[in-house]
């Protein structure tokens, strides 16, 4: 089996745990303000490669991914997911740690099984989650959020592994208000290990610039480390708070 691959990552170090081989696949659907891949969006760009393509890479740097493994990332790899299925259950074949790095966005509650056989042979799943605000999020990323938090749901309730990225943007997410609706909903996922809260930045500008494109955060600073810092515990405290009241979740 092939599919469209943006390019490959011999050592990435926050891709999931460990050091990490990472794949990153071609195609999204989503167009977040902040992306700083905007050169992946195009379905029918990349590279096409195997499945056995990738694993041969992976397995030349091997030595190296001390206590890691197999990232796939994007993109969007859900636009790819029976690729990412067969290259998930290569790899765990030859006891390789498997991490899905998604935003969720193709999820469907009524197609939910579709997902099983890449769920299956997932280790763990970094969900990407914007904005906990659906019409903030249709804002930020042209898309709801509401089958993305199903996705969350729909991940744990399948005893996989879940880590939750959210990204704090000057003016876009930077509310304590919903940093702690954000941290309210996590408590209805059991089977959450981690959650990495990220401060913005515009290191993809220059991206933008060389394909001719406007960059939609233009005069939107990067954000000070301290803030993403504050907003964790504010996320954090949302969900002890609905932990030990469970009315207060969502």
């Amino acid at each position: 089996m092939t599919g469209r691959i943006h390019s490959t990552e011999s050592f990435g170090t926050v891709d999931g745990p460990g050091i990490r081989f990472v794949v990153f696949m071609q195609g999204c659907p989503m167009r977040c303000l902040y992306c700083h891949n905007p050169d992946s969006w195009d379905i029918n760009g990349g590279t096409m490669m195997s499945t056995e393509e990738i694993l041969d890479e992976y397995e030349r740097c091997r030595a190296f991914l001390k206590n890691g493994g197999l990232t796939v990332t994007g993109g969007e790899p859900l636009l790819q997911k029976e690729f990412v299925a067969e290259l998930f259950k290569k790899a765990k074949k030859r006891g390789i740690h498997t991490c899905l790095d998604t935003s969720g966005v193709t999820f469907l509650k009524e197609r939910a099984e579709e997902f099983d056989a890449l769920l299956s042979v997932c280790d763990l799943v970094m969900l990407d989650i914007k904005h906990i605000s659906d019409e903030e999020h249709k804002k930020l990323t042209g898309h709801t959020n509401k089958n993305i938090l199903d996705f969350a749901r729909y991940i744990s309730s399948r005893g996989v592994q879940l880590w939750i990225r959210h990204v704090v943007v000057p003016g876009i997410t930077d509310s304590r208000s919903e940093w702690y609706a954000l941290g309210s909903f996590l408590a209805e996922l059991p089977t959450l290990k981690a959650v990495d809260v990220l401060p913005y930045h515009d290191m993809g500008r220059i991206k933008y610039e060389a394909l001719g494109i406007e960059y939609p955060l233009a005069g939107t600073p990067p954000l000070e480390k301290d803030i993403a810092v504050r907003a964790k515990n504010v996320i954090l405290q949302g969900l002890t708070d609905a932990l030990k009241n469970p009315s207060r979740q969502k």
